[in-house]
């Protein structure tokens, strides 16, 4: 392993891992109900202490196991970003070509690719900001968390401005390679794999300042290097009670969040990136220009919304290098706990809560099912275990009059739902408590198959639709020999299925971010065939190929499915305005254009 590699390495791990303690690594607990056992937080120490060789070896362990063996990622940002990994197989998959240019663009030779890069150490001499090493080319094109085509890039440049990415952008475009853009990593459908022809990764991590922070607008301006959780503990450590709501992965940026269009589990009460979270952001077009795609107010009507254009293009229309965000007001929470004899219940009890005039105060909610909670209760994560059920966990808030009534009239509707178990947690240490198996619902599953790897994909449909997509996936899989366990954004009708090969044929299923664990070919063949028809089946019900996680490679097949042929030809449309040589991130996002005689319509 080159000492340029573990640089690299060392230098992303103290990107990603959180600046100040998270929710996911609780201090000891004083209260007297948990004052005679570990803690997750604790126990999960524990673990990694064992995993060690030595103190002397923790943290190079750690920095190498974590870049090279690349842990699978955590759902949403409650999730666990600290604790142990299981181990895992040996990638075993076979993939695909890297999808070319359906403009039919020529790129830039070999020996183009040389020009670009010796152009690019000159213009930005600074000391490791180009780097071509062959283990880093590899690294930054390729991740363990997708199963989609990879190739390794032919550099890898880390700009510090919008200036060096304007620099990046005209040596590719006047050698015609490919630009990747990349920030924190954490995507999973391939939307930073590399390009065969060669291609120039640009790793805007660096680009990690909070440039403005305005308190009386409740916004600040940021660089797209930045990652959403050390916004929210600076705006904490200054003492200033607003947050930026949308939380998805640990260690995802602003850039890779506008890209993707990304939610989390406030987005029941706060919505998504495509709301209007995203103020306005810069972008260095393919053409080099920079563009600000409006002005701080509020709202405006001056023509047509500029920002949205950037939201969900995954790279392929320009580099987003600022932005300015959209910021609410911390509001106390609590957290609430129903289970229920079925899905279909619970899901019933969302959908009457959501319609009364509590449903404001609702800031998440998660299904975990019986199978889901009997991982939980098996794995040992956490530190209190709860009975076999399909399970709610809310998070309530407003002022304490507020959450008091909204408590109430979550509880008399559950009842009504055939709840058979509620509870509320009446302080912080209960509720950490009560959130761990929410925390820890991922891991857990995890660990339930040693050795395993991971595909992770996800789909959402209506609300209304779930318990049909639930019945519907749990025949499927029931074929299939896979055992499902469900976790949901049920509020805003996504629901995680975590898929484990295991021999019993009782399954079920939802809407889905889907986890499936596998250990061979054979195995990664009959979860793919299980995630295409997952994918079908939620767009026949109205439903969408993907929820959160953006298209990138996995995802271009079913667009036209889904938006309609016009609707995609529109799409490239756009596209060859904006990027008439298909530099920016080629073979993403955009399905397929008609070869000739096929027409534009199916």
């Amino acid at each position: 392993m080159s000492v340029s590699f573990l640089k690299v390495a060392a230098r992303q791990s103290s990107r990603r891992m959180p600046s100040t303690p998270r929710l996911w690594l609780p201090s000891c607990r004083h209260s007297s109900t948990a004052s005679h056992r570990l803690s997750a937080g604790e126990r999960l120490a524990g673990h990694l202490q064992n995993a060690a060789s030595g103190a002397a070896a923790l943290v190079t362990g750690f920095i190498i196991y974590y870049h090279v063996a690349q842990p699978v990622v955590h759902l949403d940002g409650e999730a666990a970003i600290g604790g142990p990994q299981p181990k895992r197989a040996t990638k075993a998959t076979v993939h695909q070509n890297v999808p070319e240019s359906a403009l039919g663009a020529q790129y830039g030779s070999k020996e183009d690719v040389q020009k670009a890069i010796e152009e690019l150490r000159r213009g930005i001499p600074r000391e490791g900001a180009v780097n071509t090493d062959p283990e880093v080319l590899q690294f930054y094109g390729s991740s363990d968390k997708s199963y989609h085509p990879t190739s390794p890039h032919s550099v890898v440049v880390h700009p510090e401005s919008t200036e060096e990415v304007v620099e990046i952008v005209n040596v590719a475009r006047k050698y015609r390679v490919p630009v990747v853009p990349y920030s924190g990593a954490t995507s999973l459908e391939g939307h930073f794999s590399g390009y065969p022809a060669g291609s120039i990764c640009v790793d805007v991590s660096g680009m990690n300042k909070i440039l403005e922070i305005h308190e009386e607008d409740s916004d600040l301006v940021c660089q797209a290097g930045v990652r959403w959780e050390d916004i929210n503990s600076t705006l904490k450590e200054k003492g200033i009670p607003l947050f930026f709501p949308l939380d998805p992965g640990p260690g995802a940026t602003i850039g890779g969040m506008i890209g993707t269009g990304c939610s989390g589990t406030n987005a029941v009460r706060y919505g998504t990136a495509r709301g209007e979270w995203f103020l306005n952001v810069t972008v260095v077009l393919p053409n080099g220009k920079v563009i600000k795609t409006r002005r701080r107010a509020r709202k405006s009507s001056a023509g047509i919304d500029m920002t949205k254009l950037f939201i969900g293009a995954e790279g392929t229309l320009g580099i987003v290098t600022e932005a300015t965000l959209r910021l609410a007001p911390v509001i106390p929470s609590k957290v609430a706990m129903a289970q229920f004899p079925d899905v279909g219940s619970a899901v019933s009890a969302v959908q009457e809560i959501l319609n009364t005039p509590a449903g404001p105060h609702i800031q998440c909610v998660e299904l975990l099912d019986d199978h889901m909670m009997k991982a939980i209760a098996d794995g040992g994560l956490v530190s209190e275990t709860y009975p076999i059920h399909d399970t709610l966990f809310f998070k309530i808030h407003g002022d304490p009059a507020a959450i008091d009534s909204t408590t109430r009239t979550v509880q008399d509707i559950v009842s009504k739902h055939r709840s058979v178990n509620f509870k509320f947690a009446e302080t912080e240490d209960e509720a950490e408590e009560l959130w761990e198996s929410r925390k820890y619902a991922l891991m857990s599953t995890i660990q339930s198959e040693e050795g395993a790897r991971c595909w992770t994909t996800d789909v959402c449909v209506p609300v209304s639709k779930l318990p049909e997509l639930v019945h519907e996936t749990k025949k499927d899989l029931e074929q299939s020999k896979l055992l499902s366990t469900i976790v949901g954004h049920v509020g805003d009708g996504r629901c995680y299925t975590l898929l484990t090969r295991l021999s019993t044929a009782d399954t079920s299923a939802g809407n889905f971010h889907a986890f499936i664990l596998f250990q061979s070919d054979n195995e990664l063949k009959a979860v793919s065939d299980a995630v295409h028809r997952l994918v079908h089946r939620a767009i026949a019900l109205d439903g969408t190929c993907t929820g959160e996680h953006g298209v990138g490679v996995g995802k271009r097949e079913y667009l036209t499915e889904e938006l309609g042929p016009d609707t995609v030809e529109l799409m490239w449309t756009i596209k060859r305005a904006i990027d008439p040589l298909d530099i920016m991130n080629p073979g993403k996002l955009y399905p397929d254009m008609p070869k000739d005689g096929e027409g534009s319509r199916s």
